[in-house]
């Protein structure tokens, strides 16, 4: 009879998957805790400590670290391993299924040095790597996630799923041993920066029909968890769009909308109803927004609903939908809906360069308006317009002027390699409802030129980081021209 040797500290549906191994013609054979479990569940079991004839150790720290265990699991289906088992007075073990001690939850949990110390898994890593090197003849199954797929591949005799397994239980261990590696350098850079990242599926392609691409993710939330509610497969370039859509629509306040384009804002409004919002965000720059991603803070109703299948979307994002839209979305089966809660992404970000990674912390935070510095003209009339176009600069690429009034964007400039261009491209777009508006920059004036642009469009309004040697001259011009003036002290690039 086969011989299952299962040492799990998470012992979710242990007990069910041990039966069905049962039913399957496996003896048991299982470590002191698991064991007990098992004992107690009314499973015939032999511990290993009986099999192997040495009692667990050192309070447990060595328990199948043993020849009569790894040699019965590395043995090979030839007659010098088979003597070699008589010999040391082992049988062959034909499938090991191991949960890992929880070394990343005890960090989590802020528990003390020698608590986390001795989360470090020593036998079941080395039980996960000796089955998965002989996935030819053994079943590796590294966690519970595995015992359903596990109990069809061993009716159906599925070799392939037995080398799929193994390559999970070597991503796992490796992840489990980078993971302790971060904790013992104890510095605030990991050493691993990518180690938590999961191959998830292939896309259809790159950014370009040419180029291949995949998904990978890290468990936190995110546009990569979302859940899809209807619609067709994401692409490379549908992924990073909902991410910049997303990421924009959760520094805007409940009820917002706005919509990207090739990972840029065209438009954003924070209105009191999001049907509102969405309108005058696609509004904004109407053409732009044709086959855009846009995200809204809010749940889809029937309203929003009709409003959006309405027009040629790739993606919306949205905190939920609920039935009755559902059914009006379906009218466009390929559009793609997300739910997501509006919740931030925990972690550091990491971009691929030539040679390497360059690494570093979210620009989540926005300076709060009662931080800004009023420096010319006049206190502004309303400083929500201001931190409204102060927010969505911030999403837009470098450099950025973003012109605003209401709530809704009128102008954005972005992308470009001179600030003076990207105002002008934000007039162009404004026209004659820059009068009386406000508006952001993502960085600083070099000279006074924006704000003489601005001058001459009736903006009231000016918010930008400021710490430019020629402040004064950009002070002057808002002075003389009765701006308002504001410097936030805090710069906000996207490159």
């Amino acid at each position: 009879m086969p011989t299952a040797l299962l040492s799990v500290r998470d012992k979710s549906q242990l007990v069910e998957f041990a039966r069905a191994l049962v039913d399957r013609r496996f003896d048991l054979l299982a470590s002191g805790e698991t064991a007990a479990a098992l004992r107690a569940a009314g499973l015939e079991v032999q511990e290993v400590a009986d099999y192997t004839g040495s009692p667990e150790v050192l309070g447990g720290r060595v328990k199948t670290l043993h020849p009569a265990v790894h040699g019965g699991i590395l043995s090979r289906r030839s007659a010098e391993d088979e003597q070699d088992l008589v010999r040391i007075g082992a049988r062959r073990i034909d499938l090991v299924a191991v949960s890992l001690y929880p070394f990343l939850e005890t960090v989590a949990s802020g528990a003390d040095r020698p608590a986390v110390i001795e989360e470090i898994d020593i036998g079941g890593v080395a039980l996960l790597r000796a089955a998965a090197k002989n996935h030819d003849r053994v079943w590796v199954v590294p966690g519970p996630g595995y015992y359903a797929d596990v109990l069809k591949g061993l009716d159906a005799g599925d070799a392939d799923l037995r080398r799929h397994l193994a390559a999970e239980a070597f991503r796992e261990t490796a992840r489990y041993d980078m993971a302790i590696a971060d904790y013992l350098a104890g510095q605030d850079w990991p050493l691993f920066p990518l180690a938590q990242a999961a191959f998830s599926r292939v896309l259809r392609y790159g950014e370009n029909p040419h180029q291949v691409a995949a998904l990978y993710r890290d468990g936190t939330q995110g546009i990569a968890a979302a859940q899809v509610l209807q619609g067709k497969e994401l692409s490379y370039n549908n992924l990073l769009d909902a991410d910049a859509a997303w990421r924009l629509a959760l520094d805007l306040p409940p009820q917002a909308a706005c919509v990207i384009k090739h990972q840029t804002p065209s438009g954003a409004a924070s209105l009191p109803r999001l049907q509102d919002s969405l309108a005058a965000a696609v509004a904004a720059d109407d053409e732009a927004a044709f086959g855009g991603v846009i995200a809204l803070r809010g749940t889809i109703d029937e309203e929003v609903a009709e409003y959006v299948t309405g027009r040629f979307f790739e993606v919306v994002a949205a905190e939920g939908a609920t039935a009755a839209a559902l059914e009006i979305l379906r009218r466009k089966p390929n559009l793609r809906v997300l739910a997501l809660p509006a919740g931030r992404r925990k972690g550091l970000e990491v971009r691929v360069i030539g040679g390497g990674l360059v690494v570093q912390s979210p620009d989540d935070v926005i300076k709060a308006a009662a931080d800004w510095q009023h420096v010319a003209g006049p206190a502004a009339g309303s400083l929500a317009d201001l931190m409204f176009a102060c927010t969505v600069a911030k999403h837009a690429r470098s450099n950025a002027i973003v012109i605003a009034k209401h709530g809704v964007t009128l102008g954005i400039g972005a992308g470009q390699v001179s600030r003076v261009r990207a105002a002008q491209g934000a007039f162009a777009q404004a026209g004659g409802e820059a009068q009386g508006a406000v508006l952001a920059s993502d960085g600083f004036f070099p000279f006074g030129d924006v704000v003489q642009l601005a001058a001459e469009h009736g903006i009231a309004a000016i918010v930008e980081p400021g710490g430019s040697v020629r402040d004064e001259e950009s002070r002057d011009v808002a002075q003389g021209s009765g701006i308002s003036l504001y410097f936030t002290g805090e710069r906000h690039f996207r490159h």
